[in-house]
């Protein structure tokens, strides 16, 4: 039996920090052994909001694949590829894009979350919203069916994004005839990982990511900021864990002497230093494989590109197959029939 095919991707817009491991990279690295996995690097998605600062993502393309690579993504399993270098995937958006009303784009609550999100960018009420960003998650319908896509990994805030493409393929289909294959979610776990300060979001932008390249001393001078129970004065008072945010990641990153801490800093047995200093060594100990072959492939950029030009020549084959039966089905195939 063949493969079933999974279609997933980040936008390089800086190098990828342990939330996108957690949450997603080591997941990836899982599914590639039982699925034909496609992962993008989408440079497109990422001018949406940094259309006027192309540079950033142009030198974070080849950092994202570091990453990629680092974490575990075998090129001999799984296809990676830039998003811009499958000119289909445009052609597909400008077809979706009529099939789509600016209203119902608009509903889409992921949208409207990160509009909000982005009111230095966009105004404090959207005004200066952009075409281009409101139709992102027409972009993703195309990213997934044009190597259709059948399992699409994602965390419950991306829901409303598959249902638009599974809408989509709906219609086209209806209109066009049964062309497309509709996605199904494959929720994953731990798709958010909170912040060092806190916040619900590790963000490049934010300030608060630590990141698979961060070195041990960068680590502790990081872990140093981090959210602690505001309530706990002295090193011998005791403490809430559940509101602090370095026992949260060493839930993470510490299993194996988790209950410890917590125990400990129940008690006032744990001074927050101490507590600190116990996860910058257990976090630098878990990301020491991602760091070591992400410095081999930072030596070694040629091996990289040739990661990157193999796997989107072989992701753009499998795209000219797709648009073969779209232009069939839509009767625009004019010297092919």
């Amino acid at each position: 039996m063949s493969k079933k095919t999974i279609l997933s991707g980040m936008r390089p817009t800086g190098k990828l920090h342990i939330g996108h491991f957690l949450g997603a990279l080591q997941n990836w690295v899982q599914l590639q052994e039982n699925y034909d996995c496609h992962f993008e690097i989408a440079d497109v998605q990422a001018l949406t909001d940094n259309y006027d600062n192309p540079i950033k993502v142009h030198d974070n393309v080849r950092e994202v694949a570091i990453d990629y690579l680092a974490a575990g993504i075998d090129p001999n399993k799984s296809t990676i590829f830039i998003q811009s270098m499958i000119p289909e995937i445009a052609e597909l958006t400008v077809y979706y894009s009529n099939l789509v009303t600016m209203p119902r784009l608009m509903r889409n609550p992921t949208v409207k979350t990160e509009i909000k999100q982005k009111k230095a960018l966009f105004g404090e009420n959207g005004e200066g919203v952009t075409y281009g960003f409101v139709g992102y998650p027409v972009s993703q319908a195309a990213d997934i069916t044009a190597f259709m896509g059948e399992v699409i990994p994602v965390g419950e805030d991306q829901l409303p994004l598959i249902e638009q493409c599974r809408e989509i393929v709906r219609k086209f289909n209806h209109i066009y005839g049964e062309t497309l294959i509709e996605p199904e979610p494959l929720l994953s776990e731990n798709t958010r990982i909170k912040g060092l300060d806190g916040n619900d979001k590790m963000g490049k932008s934010l300030g608060n990511a630590i990141y698979l390249s961060d070195d041990e001393e960068t680590i502790a001078s990081k872990v140093k900021s981090a959210l602690t129970d505001p309530n706990k004065i002295r090193a011998n008072d005791p403490a809430d864990p559940e509101v602090c945010m370095v026992y949260y990641y060493h839930k993470l990153v510490n299993q194996k002497n988790v209950e410890t801490v917590c125990s400990e800093c129940k008690k006032g047995e744990r001074g927050c230093v101490a507590c600190k200093k116990e996860l910058t060594a257990a976090m630098s100990e878990y990301l020491k494989p991602i760091r070591e072959k992400r410095k081999y492939y930072e030596s070694h950029p040629e091996i990289v590109d040739e990661v990157l030009i193999e796997g989107t020549k072989k992701a753009r084959e499998k795209a000219k197959e797709v648009m073969k039966k779209v232009r069939q089905s839509m009767k625009i195939n004019y010297f092919d029939e």
